[in-house]
């Protein structure tokens, strides 16, 4: 690859080694535990992530377009409040397409660094970058960005701005969502900030709607996790003797997703067995949802502050953009 000065530039690899995850153990203890209980993290298997690019495109996702209508209404003012000459630092390297976007508005980047535990979709990501962004310098930091890590020296940044987009930080309970964001903020710096992404509490029907979709795709993605336990670890799921249930619990302000047995039955994985009865339930993953100002006060607790908040007409999702509390 080529600059446009005819130099040469590769994106640098930075690998801080990330303890990686054991499915078994983590299936196991999940397995074990009561009420039952999977990881999120083993929904992105090829074939989950497959499936869950086109939940995105259905009628009743809504997260990902409002998300995406903000961004490109906004875009011009979020570039002016970030400022010249930014470091974007994104946590987790996704499909690229949001940053790509933010990049292409800011005024002098220097660099874009992507933060991933994954080596693999890191340097595919890190690959991505340098050819869309030949001027830039691309950094590639292989690291659990759940947990404080050292950043790398970045040559030229006036500031570093921590880009999180697409509502994960709902998977993340109140109190693990504080210390990730208190993780942003030490990333940051007391000269940086924090561009994020939030669905907001809304009426429940919108919200189950969005976890229980017509054409039964999200039943599909969230079965597909069975599936992915049978493929990979030998486990005998009858994936037919479960369903996919997603409630939202307005007490808790969370959408919470299930698979629920159909039967009496048995499932073995390696030497170990588990008992369902019917009705029995695997939690899978939670959605957490927020009102600006609860978001505004967790933010706080890690030592952010809310500069400004971007959202659609309709109030259902919002990109807020905080700043270090330095008072």
């Amino acid at each position: 690859m080529k600059t446009a000065r005819g130099r040469q530039r590769e994106p640098r690899l930075i690998d801080l080694h990330p303890p990686h995850a054991d499915m078994r153990a983590d299936v196991l203890a999940g397995l074990a535990m009561m009420p039952k209980q999977l990881s999120p993290t083993y929904f992105y298997d090829e074939e989950g992530s497959t499936i869950f690019e086109e939940i995105t495109r259905l009628d009743e996702y809504y997260l990902t377009r409002t998300e995406a209508e903000i961004m490109r209404d906004h875009l011009p003012e979020m570039a002016e409040r970030i400022g010249p000459g930014a470091a974007v630092i994104e946590f987790g390297s996704g499909t690229g397409a949001k940053i790509q976007q933010l990049l292409g508005f800011l005024s002098q980047p220097v660099a874009a660094v992507t933060v991933e535990i994954s080596r693999a979709h890191l340097e595919t990501a890190a690959y991505r970058q340098a050819l869309r962004f030949p001027h830039l310098e691309i950094i590639a930091v292989c690291a659990d960005f759940t947990r404080p890590f050292q950043l790398p020296d970045i040559n030229g940044a006036r500031r570093n701005l921590v880009f999180f987009p697409g509502s994960t930080i709902g998977n993340f309970t109140p109190e693990h969502a504080g210390q990730l964001l208190g993780v942003m903020r030490s990333v940051a710096g007391s000269a940086g900030a924090v561009l994020i992404g939030v669905d907001l509490v809304k009426d429940t029907a919108s919200l189950e709607a969005a976890y229980n979709d017509r054409k039964g795709v999200t039943a599909t993605f969230n079965l597909n996790l069975l599936q992915r336990i049978n493929r990979e670890l030998g486990a005998n799921f009858d994936t037919s003797a479960f369903r996919h249930q997603a409630i939202y619990n307005r007490t808790a302000q969370r959408i919470e997703m299930y698979l629920v047995s159909q039967s009496h039955q048995s499932v073995r994985l390696g030497d170990a067995s588990f008992d369902f009865s019917p009705g029995e339930r695997i939690l899978t993953e939670y959605s957490h949802k927020y009102e600006v100002e609860g978001f505004s006060a967790l933010a706080s607790s890690a030592g952010l502050q809310t500069a400004q908040v971007w959202t659609d007409a309709g109030d259902r999702f919002a990109v807020f953009l905080l700043e270090p509390d330095t008072g």
